[in-house]
């Protein structure tokens, strides 16, 4: 086990072997840390904390600390890190509350850029990109493989969806569509289906066009959700991909960006 002289470890901190901890770290007493993560310098790490294997830490990031919801009392919440993370600078990430799960929890292979809050309750998935400054209120859910642009704020109980991309600058108040490109910056509005993004994780274009399609008559055909759904159940091939939108749709009940 590397630990630089002036990190500072709480003796009853559990730390893999093989893990490497950097200069001026602090590890606070109930905190977990898995094979070959690396923390490389100030990083701060307290609460009920348990970290995967192979993650690595950036400078000045803090995970596991009290969330700023007052009315949050003192309960033994927890915050969960899975494996191959990457936690820019400045990064904070706060433990669950009792009103929320009791649990922050962020997947595996994620990228979480400079500046990323992450609140209390939160749940993220594996292999999304946050850019630098995202900013999620509580309770957000974020699926698997989304991509959220810089600066982006997101209004507490919203979901993200999978394999969705959320333009840069954008502030997120309702659900956001899965494999959607959706952003916010002059109107909120879908710009059809995240293309680019479903080509690289393997979806055939007979895959991606329904959705294109789908897409289309949410935002475009002047439908109300009811009569878009019918619409697109009639006319539209029914992939997994779109059972799982039109699924997602139903489940919303804080409504949906269209």
């Amino acid at each position: 086990m590397a630990i630089h002289s002036t990190a500072i470890i709480d003796p009853k901190a559990e730390i893999a072997a093989d893990a490497e901890i950097g200069p001026y770290c602090v590890v606070g007493s109930d905190v977990k840390i898995g094979a070959r993560t690396h923390l490389m310098a100030h990083v701060f790490l307290e609460g009920k904390l348990s970290i995967g294997e192979d993650n690595v830490f950036f400078p000045y990031c803090s995970c596991g600390v009290a969330p700023q919801d007052l009315k949050y009392k003192g309960e033994a919440s927890e915050t969960l890190i899975g494996n191959g993370n990457k936690i820019r600078e400045f990064v904070t990430i706060h433990r669950g509350t009792a009103g929320g799960g009791m649990v922050t929890a962020i997947g595996d292979d994620n990228l979480l850029m400079a500046y990323v809050h992450v609140a209390h309750d939160v749940i993220i998935g594996s292999h999304t990109i946050l850019a630098n400054g995202v900013t999620f209120a509580g309770h957000v859910t974020v699926d698997d493989y989304a991509n959220v642009g810089g600066l982006s704020a997101v209004h507490q109980f919203v979901r993200i969806g999978a394999h969705s991309m959320v333009g840069s600058r954008s502030v997120i108040k309702q659900n956001v569509l899965p494999f959607s490109i959706t952003a916010t910056q002059h109107e909120s509005a879908i710009y059809g289906a995240n293309r680019v993004g479903l080509q690289r994780h393997g979806f055939a274009q007979e895959e991606i066009e329904p959705l294109q399609n789908a897409f289309r008559i949410l935002g475009h055909a002047n439908l109300n959700t009811t009569q878009a759904i019918a619409r697109i159940e009639e006319e539209i091939p029914q992939t997994s991909a779109v059972r799982e939108l039109m699924a997602f749709i139903r489940g919303s009940e804080r409504g949906f960006i269209k």
